[in-house]
Parts: structure tokens; C-alpha cells; sequence
């Protein structure tokens, strides 16, 4: 390999360290893995080919991504893996909801902080809530499913939002979406930018030699800050998304952003 495929290589490594690791603790073998990765490996190659505007036959999918043609033939004319936007319709409805609860009248309170919510009739409650995201939805079935991820609380006096951002902390298959979503669109961003092809926002702050007090210090202060972000940059993108929804075409909005941080405290102690 030239100089640059190795630099690449090695990169990668590094950071699909954490994901081994995570494979191996639920059960995922090396062997798995490598026979699994044949099909990202064949839709990444014509993903690519189709970039450079060149056909996308068996030879050259073999050729580029050094899957063996047999199994790139077999690959190729087997089911595609199935789409996961029917599976995943529950998850997006609840997140749009919440996205709603944390920026829009009549669903916060006079601090701008996301108010409880009475259930039932009236323009400011939780069924209204769901309602102004779709109408094709019962309101009780959306608040079982935020109440089963973890994120609301239902009582007497009402529902409230138990976080300030739609975080799951139930439902594993959940979160693993989300966590695939985020690091897939991190490194997609910081691909890009490696490559010259874009120069996407991705920078981060680092600090070692520090205690574990000032560890959980700068994380409180991660939390503060981000938690202000989130506020304003959420309230903007519902805005535009509700623009666009309705005075742009659906030809013209095929585009998608993503906004995250991430916050890591470790011991020095990796092999």
C-alpha cells in the first residue's frame, strides 16, 4: 500500500477500536464481522463508482473493494437488507414530538423551559402536542413509547419531560439507532474534511494530565454549555423545517443536517 492508503488504514483502526471492543462484549466474533463487512464494503464501492461516474459491474465492484466475485455476485442478487425507516417511524415520531415540547408555544413555559403538559382536550396539553405532529397517531400511544424509552414521566398532575433533549435511556435497539446515526454522520463529516471534500464544522478540546475531580468539573461544564446550544440551535431547526414544509417543494428538500458534541472521560490505560 502507498503511503497515504497506510496513514488511512491506520486512522481507521483506531477508530473502530471502541467498536471491537463493543462487539466482543455482546457476543460478536471477528469472523461475524468480517463476513458481514463484505456488504458494506460492496455498497461503499458503488457508492463510489457511481461518484466517479463509472458502471457498477461485478468486475468493478470486485476490482475496487476486493470482495471475491463470487461473493459479490452472490451479494448483489440476494434480498437487500431490509429498509429501517418502517421500524423506525416510532423513534422519529417521538423525537419530532419532543422537538416540538422543547421550542414551540403553547408547550413552554414563561422561562422558555418546556412546561408539564395535562392530558386530554385543550390547545396546550400533550394530545394537542402530538396532534400538531400528525393526527394519524393516538396521543396514548406516543406517550407509552416516551414513557417506555425513558424519556417523560406521566402522573396526576400531568406529563413531563425528563430531560432537555430527546435522550432514550431505555429501549437498547433505540439507542443503538442513534448512536449508529451519530458516529455514522461524525465520520462522514471528518471523512469528508480528511479528504478535501468538504470543511464541515468538527473540532473537539482535549486535556490529559488532569484529576478525576477536574475530569467531572469539565463535564458539568459540557453539559451547561450544551445544553444552551441545544436550546437555540433546535429552535432554529424547527423553524426551518416547518418553513420549508411548507413553501418548498419535496424535490428541493433532499437536504439533512446533523449538530452534535460528544464529551469523553477515560484513564490512560488503552493497549
Amino acid at each position: 500500500m502507498n503511503n497515504r492508503s497506510t496513514i488511512v488504514l491506520d486512522a481507521v483502526l483506531r477508530v473502530f477500536k471502541p467498536a471491537a471492543r463493543l462487539l466482543l462484549q455482546h457476543g460478536v466474533s471477528y469472523g461475524a464481522l468480517a463476513a458481514a463487512l463484505k456488504r458494506v464494503f460492496l455498497d461503499a464501492a458503488q457508492d463510489e463508482l457511481k461518484a466517479r461516474g463509472m458502471a457498477r459491474t461485478d468486475s468493478a465492484i470486485t476490482l475496487l473493494s476486493g470482495v471475491h466475485r463470487r461473493d459479490v455476485r452472490t451479494l448483489l442478487r440476494s434480498a437487500p437488507p431490509a429498509e429501517p425507516s418502517a421500524t423506525r417511524a416510532p423513534l422519529s415520531m417521538a423525537s419530532e414530538v419532543v422537538g416540538r415540547w422543547l421550542t414551540q408555544r403553547p408547550w413552554l413555559g414563561a422561562d422558555q423551559l418546556p412546561r408539564r403538559l395535562p392530558r386530554g382536550a385543550g390547545d396546550d396539553g400533550f394530545d394537542a402536542l402530538v396532534a400538531s405532529v400528525s393526527s394519524d397517531i393516538r396521543p396514548r400511544a406516543v406517550l407509552d413509547e416516551l414513557k417506555r424509552l425513558g424519556v417523560v414521566a406521566e402522573d396526576d398532575d400531568g406529563v413531563a419531560l425528563l430531560a432537555d433533549g430527546f435522550a432514550p435511556r431505555q429501549g437498547f435497539e433505540e439507542m443503538s439507532w442513534l448512536f449508529a446515526d451519530n458516529l455514522h454522520d461524525h465520520l462522514a463529516a471528518a471523512a469528508g474534511n480528511l479528504q478535501g471534500q468538504s470543511n464541515l464544522l468538527e473540532q473537539s478540546v482535549h486535556v490529559d494530565e488532569i484529576s478525576a475531580a477536574s475530569a467531572a468539573q469539565l463535564q458539568q461544564a459540557a453539559k451547561a454549555a450544551w445544553k444552551q446550544v441545544h436550546r437555540d440551535y433546535l429552535r432554529l431547526a424547527q423553524q426551518r423545517f416547518d418553513v420549508d414544509g411548507s413553501s418548498v417543494a419535496p424535490p428541493q428538500r433532499r437536504h439533512r443536517a446533523r449538530f452534535g458534541v460528544y464529551f469523553l472521560i477515560d484513564r490512560d490505560e488503552e493497549t
